[in-house]
């Protein structure tokens, strides 16, 4: 029985190919890069992870341990990338390794600048949230710090031209966070997701400075253009634009790649946008009619309606 399953099971190899690897060059390993993630975070935020009593005399040691280790691993992590890349797209070359590395390179050195951007979110989390009492807690538990932070990180190597390697340390991050933001969605400085959990922000997303969303927004696409045999027209706008100071609340849905949200506009709960909105607006729904109903209503009653 056992040799007869096999053979259908490996008979589904030749009928279905797009989802099976069958060749000798591996891909990225997804316990890798949830390892390479791991450092990063450490690298980031020092003293918040795996290595503890760490203080300006020995911190030099372990981050240059960690940038190391890192560089190892994206250069080959990022060849296998490259080269699964090039082979689907037909483009066969034999210098993965060298752009590999030059791409670690290039990624590991714009890490301070990565790490300024985090300080400035950290900061918007403190100043946006009266319940966090420092950012010690900020770092330790949001899960909206976290998802931003590996966003950062993925953004920057979708930026360097990294296939495959950026989304997944996002869907890491969206597996583990509740917030699904895509790597190549563009975000300003000092951006704060509130609470955090069923956030969608889409490819093609322009968020400017000083943003806040709460839980459960979504910047998403409205439709998909097609080309004349009907296959999707990738690379094109779809999502919103939010300017400068724009604050979403829980729940709204902000749709479409002509959408723009201008600066400092207020998105109120569960509002459905597909338009744009001037600047220094406010959004929100008519308040809903209320039917209470119940036992302790006074004699008479049976039940009451609020606007």
């Amino acid at each position: 029985m056992a040799t007869d399953i096999t053979d259908r099971i490996v008979a589904t190899y030749v009928e279905c190919r797009g989802i099976h690897h069958l060749d000798h060059c591996p891909l990225p390993s997804r316990e890798v890069i949830i390892r390479l993630i791991d450092d990063l975070y450490e690298l980031m935020y020092p003293g918040f992870g795996r290595r503890q009593n760490l203080h300006l005399s020995n911190v030099e040691y372990h981050a240059g341990a960690l940038l190391v280790n890192l560089h190892d691993t994206l250069t080959e992590q990022i060849s296998r990338a490259l080269k699964h890349d090039c082979e689907t797209r037909g483009n066969n070359r034999s210098d993965y390794e060298h752009d590999g590395q030059k791409k670690a390179v290039l990624f590991l050195e714009a890490l301070p600048e990565i790490r300024r951007l985090l300080a400035d979110d950290t900061q918007a989390a403190f100043d946006g949230d009266p319940a966090a009492v420092d950012t010690t807690e900020i770092v330790f538990s949001y899960p909206g710090l976290y998802a931003i932070t590996v966003y950062r990180l993925a953004h920057h190597l979708h930026m360097l031209g990294v296939p495959l390697i950026p989304r997944m340390m996002t869907e890491q991050a969206h597996s583990r966070t509740g917030i699904d933001i895509h790597p190549g969605a563009k975000i300003g400085r000092r951006f704060f997701i509130d609470h955090g959990t069923g956030v969608v922000i889409g490819e093609t997303c322009e968020i400017g400075e000083d943003v806040k969303l709460y839980q459960g927004v979504t910047l998403g696409a409205l439709s998909f253009p097609k080309d004349d045999a009907g296959n999707i027209i990738r690379g094109s706008k779809r999502h919103p634009t939010l300017k400068d100071g724009v604050v979403v609340y829980a729940n709204a849905t902000i749709l479409g790649g002509e959408t723009i949200i201008g600066e400092n506009t207020v998105i109120g709960s569960s509002v459905w946008l597909t338009s744009s909105v001037a600047p220094n607006m406010v959004v929100t729904l008519e308040k809903p009619n209320l039917r209470i109903k119940g036992s302790g209503l006074p004699a008479g009653g049976n039940s009451i309606r609020t606007a």
